[in-house]
């Protein structure tokens, strides 16, 4: 099938290139509209005890939550300066009523001396004017924010906007502008080591081609979505970063096997189907894999990690589309010129006249039987397996060891840099207003239940430890509104306690449902959604996964090898982000402030995401071990051969897809670089300690049971499964990679 799309794709090459300049052209214009349609929340699970909270007491008795936050100070004058009093009064009168709900300012008559006092810091010179928005929902909400945020803005006195609405918006604009600037970095960079690695700038544009025509692609699918169901800005930040370093992974896969194949003495009508039948069938392959791992973020009810999972989907479709469809055409087209502008061209054209003339004698090149670095490598590690597993398991196992003081937590603010305004005016709420630093739960009571029974209850929720005061806010037909005052943190746990001491509490007579709502509430929430989803997830992944794995391989023992080494890796991944962000040790190098928790959605996003990388490549290094073992049935010499092929790409892969992960974890964003450096780090342990040591150990103590398949199986492999080069001839041995066939 891939060779013969290979061949397809070679004589339909003028059309195919055609076709993909057109959707390119239209994806730029339509796709990119995407940024307008996307949601900038989505953490929260719709069917949660806290949502449905917050659902009820809006439906019934309308929006009444403060939105936004804006902090006013002068350090030269105070409040009761009739300077700084014109300024909030000129903002109040200037501000659209339309957009706005209700605000309150400190000049406001009807305010009592308390609440006046609120609003006013402690040294007084400062003011908040905490705002409702108009609108019926978050989206409208956050529209009628971006129309006012620059009106907010109070002229000579200093301005920093927080709130609700305002840590979104600076998350969504600064998640934007981290993405674009890590992209902006990595480009030149990455085609600096594609040019080193290919030896030359025309083999070198090919990945960055692909890459560029999976990101239009996924675009433009994810603004389809968005005509579906909620699609999170965050998603196609995530899409954007991965999309192209996996397409640049698979470009360069695709471009090396071609370049093999033109080397061998193939012709370019030759080497296009032999490409696409070994190398094209690992990507697609691959490709699969990291399609299944994302389509386990499908199982989470919350938006941000289902809109991922279909970003992460349509990302890498188009990744393995370009570098399959596009990528063959374009090579086509290129042909022998793919070695234009080259470096180091004299040893080059030495080995290129060598094969050239090798061709026309009709022999194929005269193969040296001296070893490579990376067989040489493995057969050092296959003479003490043993060590080698015990030593790198250990230091996994070591790694992972800080997985066990994970404090689960939520974003807000302190995800933000120390510049963004929104986290100046929360932390100036906090430490400068007597009552900034006061959170509040919300108790929606539905029923006929009587206004002392709601006082009564009112009072018993007011006498729980952590509870600073509680008071019935308003009441409706059915419908009241209990609000719970705390102090301290939204995912502190004297607050969560506090969360769940509420919910136990014994409801009020007549009550029909109790529901408690709130910050702190939705992180409970978020937390216990996730772990809830989390087994159906891993047992989804796992499972076609390793059904993925066993057509591709033809062994029952190798798909569990591969998903229990990729375990290994991710769980030191984790445990260093735990280690370094979580407790703060990266805080100095990486330039951001120690929150103290992590949220738990980024790392289901590295296990998602790393899990996929891992099985990537496995499956491009056993790949090419199955070749060889295929051919000459020997594996220990098709254990050192496979990692001689596979080392230097993949190696060079994997450091270029760190190069993209290593700049968006270099952002300003607390998340992006929990994501890029944890990412990072997933790429790193997986390409150095698990594929060229602890692979070659483990398959050398399992000799022939790597292959092992019961009789039924391997019948039913043979009718459906799909293996690398099944339909080309077979190939020579590589120039430095071939040795004498051993014993296993």
């Amino acid at each position: 099938m891939f060779a013969a799309l290979g061949r397809f794709t070679h004589r339909w090459r003028v059309w195919v290139l055609v076709a993909t300049a057109l959707f390119a052209a239209f994806s730029a214009v339509w796709g990119t509209g995407v940024f307008g349609a996307v949601s900038d929340g989505g953490f929260e699970p719709p069917q949660a005890e806290s949502s449905r909270a917050a659902d009820v007491l809006e439906e019934e008795l309308g929006h009444d939550q403060v939105d936004v936050v804006a902090v006013y100070r002068s350090d030269e004058i105070r409040i009761d300066n009739p300077s700084f009093a014109a300024q909030i009064r000129n903002l109040r009168e200037d501000l659209p009523d339309d957009r706005i709900r209700s605000m309150q300012t400190y000049l406001d008559e009807d305010l009592g001396r308390t609440e006046r006092g609120v609003l006013i810091s402690e040294d007084r010179h400062a003011t908040y004017v905490p705002i409702t928005l108009a609108g019926d929902s978050d989206r409208e909400r956050m529209h009628n924010f971006e129309a006012i945020r620059e009106e907010l803005d109070a002229g000579p006195l200093e301005t920093n906007i927080g709130g609700v609405l305002g840590v979104q918006y600076d998350l969504s604009t600064q998640a934007e502008s981290d993405v674009v600037r890590a992209e902006l970095i990595s480009l030149p960079v990455l085609l600096v080591l594609l040019v080193v690695i290919f030896g030359g700038v025309v083999a070198a544009l090919m990945p960055l081609a692909v890459g560029g025509m999976a990101i239009l692609g996924s675009l433009t699918l994810l603004r389809a979505l968005t005509h579906v169901t909620e699609v999170s800005v965050f998603a196609v930040n995530v899409a954007t970063i991965l999309g192209l370093g996996l397409a640049i992974d698979y470009g360069l896969f695709i471009v090396s096997r071609f370049r093999e194949e033109l080397g061998r003495g193939a012709s370019v009508s030759e080497a296009v189907p032999r490409t696409l039948s070994t190398a094209g069938r690992t990507v697609a392959f691959s490709g699969i894999t990291v399609m299944i791992a994302f389509a386990g973020l499908l199982f989470f009810p919350q938006p941000i990690l289902r809109s991922i999972g279909f970003g992460g989907i349509a990302v890498v479709l188009f990744d393995v589309l370009a570098a399959l469809i596009a990528l063959p055409a374009l090579l086509s087209v290129t042909g022998r010129r793919i070695d234009a502008l080259r470096l180091f061209a004299r040893g080059r054209r030495r080995r290129e006249l060598v094969r050239a003339r090798a061709a026309e004698a009709g022999r194929p090149p005269r193969a040296r039987h001296r070893e490579g670095g990376w067989a040489r490598l493995a057969h050092s590690v296959m003479r003490r397996p043993v060590l080698y597993l015990v030593v790198v398991g250990g230091v996994l196992v070591a790694f992972a060891s800080s997985l066990a003081y994970t404090e689960l937590g939520s974003s807000d603010e302190r995800y933000l840099p120390q510049s963004a305004t929104s986290r100046q005016a929360m932390e100036s709420l906090r430490e400068d207003f007597p009552a900034g630093g006061i959170g509040r739960i919300d108790v929606a009571v539905t029923g006929g239940v009587g206004e002392s029974e709601l006082a009564d209850f009112a009072d018993r929720l007011g006498g729980l430890e952590g509870a600073e005061s509680a008071e019935v806010a308003r009441t409706g037909e059915d419908v009241a509104h209990i609000t719970v005052a705390y102090e301290g943190a939204a995912d502190a746990p004297a607050t969560s306690e506090l969360v769940r001491e509420v919910r136990d509490a014994a409801p009020p007579e007549g009550a029909g449902e109790v529901l408690v709502g709130g910050p702190a509430a939705m992180q409970i929430d978020n937390v216990a959604a996730i772990v809830d989803a989390l087994p159906a997830t891993l047992a989804f992944v796992v499972a076609v996964t390793l059904v993925l794995l066993f057509l591709a391989f033809g062994s029952v023992v190798l798909p569990l090898k591969a998903v229990i080494m990729g375990a290994l890796s991710l769980g030191a991944s984790l445990g260093v982000v735990v280690w370094g962000f979580q407790e703060g040790h990266l805080s100095g190098v990486l330039d951001f402030t120690t929150v103290g928790t992590i949220d738990p959605t980024f790392l289901v996003l590295i296990v998602i995401v790393a899990f996929g990388l891992a099985m990537d490549y496995e499956l491009f290094l056993l790949s090419r071990v199955r070749e060889e073992y295929a051919r000459t049935g020997d594996n220990r010499h098709s254990v050192a051969t496979g990692l001689q092929r596979t080392g230097r790409i993949i190696t060079s892969a994997a450091i270029l897809l760190v190069v993209v992960l290593a700049a968006m974890g270099l952002s300003d964003l607390l998340f992006l670089k929990i994501m890029g450096m944890g990412l990072a780090m997933a790429v790193i342990v997986d390409a150095t300690l698990v594929r060229a040591l602890l692979v070659p150990a483990t398959m050398r103590l399992l000799g022939r049971a790597n292959w092992w398949l019961p009789g039924p199986l391997r019948r039913l492999h043979d009718r459906i499964g799909i293996t690398e080069g099944e339909d080309i001839t077979e190939e020579e041995p590589l120039s430095g990679d071939r040795e004498p066939a051993r014993s296993g």
